[in-house]
């Protein structure tokens, strides 16, 4: 390397990486399930930290005490826990670096997905902070669930980058209809909404994340719980209502099985739900239930994005490999259909 490329790699190391390396579309979309999949352990070992009483194993931030920056053998195990997941931060940050780096370095070069992959990092910046002071102000509730909104809305943009890998650049076009989307627009805001509330259950409950006194919020648990119950089986008939109509209306095989994918995903989360709250919230259970609502707000997005498709774009004189997902989409066929509106161009 010559003094001219070490300067160069220093001012700009993406482009430095990029001019020097093309990675692979298959290592591009590795790259955003990685990130993806790391989104959800970050959530899954949270909760861990939470169920076992391990939220302030480690009493301050960013060091684990006063004196030192790691957890320490009188601290014990919930030390080793929380301080455990508090590396599990700089994982993912490993795991959306990449995703960044190869997004970058992808040629034709994507602006859309490397700002989806720095999208991505800055929730996870902004999420470590509120770690922080999640622990400074005691395990308060009312952060603890911002901090899980957060880490969901990490998951949605993962969720849309890993999509967007496995696609062309070229304009979206719809596969259904109108109607079918705005129900599945209704389906996406009350999947949230139920989400929401699933942190209001989780800070009312008496899973409080440490083993002293920790407020919790001021809401009677039993009712905020049947409104919880209430919304997922709102999202659950919406979701076989949307199956329904994706069949009376012969719509693609693509948003028929994330739609079947959703619903199968939603009835164990159904099961695991009504198990732990009449078994008195076991921890195994509640975390169990906290890996099936990232995997039913993944679901839920892969239907939205299901609704369209995108071919690639074309890049005179580039060379389109032959990738599937560079290789361009057929011309789109008339085909006949009752309502426009509701089945919409195939």
């Amino acid at each position: 390397m010559t003094r001219t490329d070490a300067r160069d790699a220093v001012r700009n190391p993406l482009a430095f990486i990029a001019a020097r390396w093309t990675p692979t579309p298959r290592t591009v979309r590795r790259a955003a399930l990685a990130a993806l999949v790391m989104a959800v352990v970050i959530v899954v070992t949270g909760g861990a930290v939470r169920l076992t009483g391990s939220g302030l194993g480690c009493p301050t931030w960013p060091k684990c005490t006063d004196d030192s920056l790691t957890a320490t053998r009188e601290m014990g195990l919930h030390g080793v826990i929380e301080f455990g997941n508090r590396m599990l931060t700089y994982v993912l940050c490993a795991a959306v670096g990449w995703a960044i780096i190869a997004a970058r370095a992808e040629k034709p070069y994507r602006r859309e997905l490397t700002r989806l992959g720095w999208a991505q990092f800055w929730v996870v910046m902004g999420n470590a902070v509120l770690g922080g002071i999640v622990v400074l102000v005691g395990l308060n509730p009312y952060t603890v669930a911002l901090h899980f909104l957060l880490s969901s809305a990490l998951i949605a943009v993962a969720t849309v980058m890993w999509q967007r890998a496995r696609e062309g650049d070229g304009e979206p076009r719809p596969l259904v209809g109108a109607v079918v989307r705005q129900l599945v627009w209704v389906l996406v805001g009350v999947t949230a909404l139920l989400i929401a509330v699933g942190t209001v259950v989780t800070g009312a409950g008496p899973h409080a994340g440490d083993s002293s006194e920790v407020p919790r919020m001021d809401v009677p648990w039993e009712d905020v719980t049947r409104l919880h119950s209430v919304l997922a089986w709102i999202v659950v008939t919406l979701t076989f209502a949307l199956w329904f109509v994706l069949k009376a209306v012969d719509a693609p095989k693509g948003p028929l099985d994330r739609t079947r994918d959703l619903f199968v995903i939603l009835l164990a989360q159904g099961v695991i739900g009504y198990v732990q709250y009449f078994t008195d919230l076991p921890e195994v259970l509640v975390g169990a239930h906290m890996l099936g609502s990232c995997l039913v707000w993944i679901a839920t997005l892969r239907v939205l994005l299901a609704l369209r498709e995108r071919p690639a774009a074309t890049h005179p004189g580039t060379d389109s490999g032959t990738d599937s997902a560079e290789v361009p989409a057929p011309a789109a066929q008339p085909y006949e259909a009752t309502s426009a509106s509701i089945a919409g161009p195939r």
